[in-house]
């Protein structure tokens, strides 16, 4: 379906290197699985005109995720939807009075073509408060973990989204589950710009959730 944006799989351990003459914050660990990831092309526009959002693709070039944004300016809520328009994940910002972004992430259920919002997050992310600090050289963005809160389910990530180079890492294994990448062109003298890139993601971590986290990022890194 997009021939043009289409990324051949790579096996986790194939480095990437980042071309690029804007400073990168380095993102020196891959994800670490013995086997094949999943590599996704996010391209930052949606399909429809009128609208902001993404459009997300495999490495054969055909449609897996899409986000269709009608509020332009500081949306409270996000919705994930597959290829065929179904809601997948919502993301709803957290109502307190707060200086910390904080989102709750629901499973979507669809009833009769409309997404219904469960009572309570499976996950929840928060923005890390000392990036709201100019003076910090804390590399941690945000904060994820499941709801209820589990140790074993918990989740930082690290680097920097507007340089597109970040790790999302599980925290008591301090593995690498998912990166988000620089997208590099085959042909010479072609050039993606940063509102294209690739999401790299472990076999062992949902591409859903992966997703979501990159749209939340882009809520807070991105304005």
């Amino acid at each position: 379906m997009f021939p043009f944006l289409k990324h051949r799989s790579r096996s986790v351990h194939g480095d990437d290197a980042l071309s690029s003459p804007e400073p990168i914050v380095a993102v020196t660990t891959t994800v670490e699985t013995g086997d094949a990831c999943t590599t996704l092309t996010v391209w930052r526009k949606s399909l429809l005109v009128s609208c902001e959002g993404f459009t997300v693709i495999d490495s054969n070039g055909d449609l897996i995720y899409r986000v269709d944004n009608y509020a332009r300016t500081r949306p409270e809520e996000l919705i994930l939807m597959d290829k065929d328009g179904n809601s997948v994940l919502l993301m709803h910002r957290t109502k307190k009075i707060t200086l910390v972004d904080s989102w709750g992430i629901y499973e979507a259920k669809d009833t009769s073509g409309e997404a219904r919002v469960p009572k309570s997050p499976i996950w929840y992310m928060r923005k890390n408060l000392k990036m709201n600090i100019l003076s910090t050289k804390s590399n941690i963005l945000a904060y994820v973990f499941s709801v209820p809160f589990d140790k074993k389910n918990s989740y930082v990530i690290k680097g920097s989204y507007r340089c597109k180079s970040c790790k999302i890492m599980h925290v008591p294994s301090n593995r690498t589950v998912a990166e988000i990448k620089r997208k590099e062109a085959r042909t010479k003298g072609v050039r993606f710009g940063s509102d294209v890139f690739d999401l790299v993601v472990s076999p062992d971590f949902d591409t859903g959730l992966a997703m979501a986290l990159v749209l939340l990022l882009d809520q807070m890194f991105s304005k």
